[in-house]
């Protein structure tokens, strides 16, 4: 697991660990990086199913209720396939740009 630290985002980047270890590593450092937002970066070019996808859910919940971006990119997913309440995009510069857009409407009061 790589940990990059930009402004008030922080980018995960997953390296050798599972899904499931890294949600798991995400969850233990969490109260660290709490107050920031959050980009997971599972573009490692080795496929990640749907369903390990899913396991981001209830970190996505959690850190979403507390008005931060949590974002997944992996360009393999279909995002229609994918729940309402996980963000995922292809790229990090689409992290990006909608992390910008949910600051905007955060402070447009949305």
């Amino acid at each position: 697991m790589i940990i990059d630290q930009n402004e008030n985002t922080t980018i995960i980047t997953q390296e050798n660990a599972s899904v499931i270890e890294l949600v798991k590593k995400i969850e233990t450092l969490y109260p660290k990086y709490k107050n920031n937002n959050i980009i997971v970066n599972l573009n490692t070019g080795t496929p990640i199913s749907l369903e390990k996808i899913i396991e981001f859910l209830r970190l996505s919940n959690q850190h979403r209720s507390a008005k931060h971006s949590f974002v997944i990119v992996n360009e393999g997913i279909d995002v229609d396939k994918t729940p309402d309440e996980i963000i995922i995009v292809p790229t990090l510069q689409e992290a990006y740009d909608i992390i910008e857009m949910e600051d905007m409407e955060r402070d447009l009061g949305f």
